[in-house]
């Protein structure tokens, strides 16, 4: 018929079909594994390398998803920051920042990454505090530790922050007990004072309260005299309790203790090993030649064994103590002040001899 020229009306070959629908589905599942293969690379993937076993991130109280991101690119952490950012958003990340420290370690995933960060699970810390003899000492090691500035840091210490824990800027180390403590590095200055007052409270039980009302002192008292002792003796423990009991003879009879640490504290150089006759005028309520009684604060944190040794001292009628010439850190202890006078010329005779003028 006229109406079908030019048209073939043959069926197309079967196997012909057969044979795209075959191209088709193979193009489809080559599309489908290529997909995969970059999902899996995105998500699962330990593409995160560096040359150390683990690294340490630091993300800052109100950092947005963007910052974290740039961090993380500049700290060498992530390679593929498209791929990081879209497995951060399908998992909620991006609105979900929790601030920290945190330990990433190498050849880990995206996803992996993703998953430390939404945790919050920050890299435990620890702060130790040892022979610490000022706050600045105190806020110097805190500094290093926690993410508050140094202002927020030094307003912790203020006597308005300090009032409900009993103590003043003045004393406030007496609060502290030497140690090793954990913190996490988000924890606020208020937080870490906190947990100290708590262990000062410990520390503190009816039966050592009790020890120090019989002496009589209060625990302020207490630790400060321990300070004194501990500056005075750092090596032997076994003449703490003596040095306590001749420091308690004085404060009982009114005499001023005459500490050459305390004038070393006020003076606030810590390198002398020479107390000089100058000395014993400074203008300061630290300085014990000056000032009856115990001074305002603390002149180190002593140490429980410091304070134990206060709280049962030696009762003797010692009231002088000098440092023996041979340099060990021990003393010879004298009840008059003509046996002092002389172990006090052998020792000022053996630091001429070693050339310690200061």
């Amino acid at each position: 018929m006229p109406g079908d020229a030019g048209f073939d009306n043959r069926e197309m070959p079967k196997g012909s079909f057969k044979n795209k629908v075959k191209a088709s589905l193979l193009i489809l599942a080559l599309l489908a594994g290529i997909a995969c293969y970059v999902f899996y690379r995105a998500f699962y993937y330990p593409s995160i390398r560096f040359a150390e076993k683990s690294r340490l991130i630091y993300i800052h109280t109100g950092w947005n998803f963007e910052q974290v991101k740039e961090m993380l690119k500049d700290k060498g952490i992530i390679s593929s920051p498209d791929a990081f950012d879209m497995i951060a958003r399908i998992k909620g990340y991006g609105s979900h920042v929790k601030p920290g420290r945190y330990r990433v370690m190498n050849h880990t995933s995206n996803a992996q990454l993703v998953n430390l960060l939404l945790s919050g699970k920050q890299e435990p810390e620890t702060i130790s505090l040892f022979n610490i003899r000022t706050k600045k000492e105190l806020l110097d090691i805190l500094a290093l530790k926690i993410e508050a500035d140094s202002a927020h840091l030094a307003r912790s210490l203020d006597n308005d922050n300090l009032k409900k824990y009993g103590f003043t800027s003045e004393n406030v180390l007496a609060m502290f007990l030497p140690g090793t403590y954990p913190i996490l590095w988000t924890d606020t200055p208020e937080q870490f004072l906190q947990l100290m007052h708590n262990n000062y409270e410990a520390f503190w039980t009816p039966e050592r309260r009790k020890k120090a009302a019989a002496i009589p002192l209060t625990p302020l008292q207490v630790t400060i005299l321990a300070s004194i002792v501990q500056a005075e003796q750092s090596q032997y423990n076994g003449e703490k309790a003596i040095i306590a009991g001749l420091y308690i003879n004085r404060l009982k009879r009114g005499m001023p203790l005459q500490s050459d640490p305390t004038l070393i504290y006020a003076r606030g150089d810590f390198s002398i090993m020479r107390v000089l006759n100058g000395d014993k005028e400074i203008a300061s309520p630290y300085n014990t030649y000056l000032h009856t009684g115990l001074p305002p604060g603390p002149i180190d944190m002593p140490s429980v064994s410091s304070l134990d040794a206060v709280l049962n001292y030696e009762k003797n009628n010692y009231i002088y103590m000098c440092a023996e010439t041979d340099f060990s850190g021990r003393h010879h202890f004298s009840a008059t002040l003509n046996e002092q006078e002389q172990y006090a010329a052998r020792y000022q005779k053996a630091l001429n001899k070693r050339g310690v003028v200061r």
